[in-house]
This record gives C-alpha cells, sequence and structure tokens, in this order.
C-alpha cells in the first residue's frame, strides 16, 4: 500500500531497521547500493559517484555538468524503484524526491552520540577518536548532499512522518511502530492518488533525461512538471530556439501531451563546462 523512504544518521541502525521492517510488512527493501548500482546502469560514470553520492559535492564538481547527471540519474532510478509499490528505500534524499507523493511514509532514525559511537567501535573495532570522526563526517556529508541537491536539512524533524531514536528503542519495536502506522495511515484512496503521482513524476524525469542524455539539449538545471497533461520545462537557457526544439521534442515523444515552457532565457548565461 505504500512507499517507505528512510533516513538515517550513521550507526543509526537503518539497514537494519529497515530490513526488519521488510520483513513484517512483506515489502521489498531496495537498498543504498541498489540505487547506487541503478544510477550507473543508467549511464552515471561509476568512476565519478564518490564526489556526489551522499555527500556535499566539492567545489569544482558542483560547478560541473556531472553533477545535474547524477540528480536526474538518482530522481528516476528512485521513482523507478518507488513505483514497484510495497517497497522501502533507504538513503539518497528519497523522502525528498518523494515528497508530497500521497502514500510515501517518510521516517527518520536518529541515535545520541554515545550509542553511535558505542556502535562503530564494536563493528569497526575503532578507538573512540575514529567512531566520533566518522560520525561527523558523515553528519557533515549527508547535511551538504541534501541542501546541495535539496536545499534542505536533513535533521528537520518537520519533513518526516516519524522520527524514532534507535539509541533508546530496539530494531524490533522501530519497524514494529513503523509498519502500525504505516498499517493505520495509509488508505486505498491515498494509494490510488500516490500511484498516479509516481507515474507523472516518472514521465517527467524520463522526458527531461531525454533531453538531456539523448537529445543533448543545453538547458541548465532542467526539470519538468505535467499539470493537466501539459508538460512545464523549467531550467535556464540562453536559446529560444533550444527551449523551442525541447517543448517540440516532448510533443513527438509524450503523444497526448502538451508542452510549454517555464525556461527562463539569460542571454548571457553560461552553463556548466
Amino acid at each position: 500500500m505504500a512507499v517507505i523512504t528512510v533516513s538515517r544518521q550513521v550507526a543509526a541502525h537503518g539497514d537494519e531497521v529497515a530490513a526488519e521492517l521488510a520483513k513484517l510488512l512483506n515489502y521489498k527493501f531496495v537498498t543504498r547500493k541498489d540505487i547506487e548500482k541503478r544510477i550507473v546502469e543508467l549511464g552515471f560514470p561509476e568512476s565519478k559517484m564518490p564526489k556526489y553520492d551522499e555527500r556535499k559535492p566539492g567545489f569544482f564538481a558542483s560547478l560541473a555538468k556531472n553533477r545535474d547527471e547524477y540528480f536526474n540519474y538518482a530522481q528516476y532510478a528512485i521513482l523507478e524503484a518507488a513505483q514497484q509499490k510495497n517497497v522501502i528505500i533507504i538513503g539518497r534524499g528519497a523522502f525528498a524526491v518523494l515528497q508530497g507523493v500521497p502514500n510515501n511514509i517518510s521516517v527518520r532514525l536518529v541515535a545520541d552520540e554515545k550509542t553511535r559511537i558505542e556502535r562503530l567501535r564494536a563493528e569497526f573495532n575503532w578507538d573512540e577518536k575514529q567512531a566520533k570522526q566518522r560520525i561527523q563526517e558523515s553528519d557533515a556529508n549527508r547535511a551538504g548532499f541534501h541542501r546541495s541537491f535539496f536545499n534542505i536539512e536533513d535533521n528537520d524533524s518537520t519533513l518526516f512522518h516519524m522520527v524514532l531514536n534507535t539509541g533508546m528503542i530496539p530494531e524490533e519495536v522501530a519497524a514494529e511502530q513503523i509498519a502500525h502506522f504505516v498499517e493505520k495511515t495509509v488508505t486505498v484512496k491515498q494509494e490510488e492518488a500516490g500511484n498516479k503521482m509516481l507515474e507523472e513524476l516518472l514521465k517527467a524525469q524520463t522526458i527531461v533525461n531525454k533531453l538531456s542524455f539523448e537529445y543533448h539539449l543545453n538547458i541548465e538545471f532542467v526539470h519538468a512538471t505535467i499539470e493537466d497533461k501539459t508538460v512545464v520545462l523549467h531550467g535556464v537557457s540562453d536559446s529560444p530556439g533550444i527551449v523551442e526544439q525541447a517543448l517540440q521534442i516532448i510533443k513527438r515523444e509524450m503523444p497526448g501531451y502538451d508542452a510549454k515552457s517555464a525556461v527562463s532565457i539569460i542571454h548571457d548565461f553560461k552553463g556548466y563546462q
């Protein structure tokens, strides 16, 4: 009935809770490795994944066109996974990509620093300094990732349906609470509306990827929305001709849909190199 997205701090046992939840609900657990593998399959170079994947891009990486390529492939991979229905997706900003989808339940898992340090020391045989350093690096990277790609704070509790502290409650209890919430919250009407919205979001991302990776049109920050069978194209370009070409491609690639532009035309705009 639902698509569950899990955001987690390092050593908050996000994977363990998600795996237990998948067993309870008989859902498919889409791991971070599954999403990473799909992003690479779609065409993003595996060698460049470490620059962007759940981390804030460095200065030069943030100015490179690879940044938008990663983002478009990642969104497609997440939306594609969500369309399978009855899935749990962890990490990669999935809760932000699916924000507003009626049958999405977003969960944040946290734990106190002492618990996180103890868990890392036990798992990797690290000393306290190493464990604390890993926590600081991970928290900074994930915060930077969400700011850079979604302009949100991943520790903002108002973005989630539930925030659970796995330092205070066992993993199986956390999974049980999430399962109970999902079963009591998501209605058939929400599921139907969510499935329809996911279909349109995936169609919009598909045409964005075609414009970018098949037709190589130079529209920066490109994204699309669908409103009443009309694809609205957003972004920045220095060429009205390229935008018009994009609209004609959308109409050709998506029979039954109209297309209009909300692209900003800035004649002296310099795109990514």
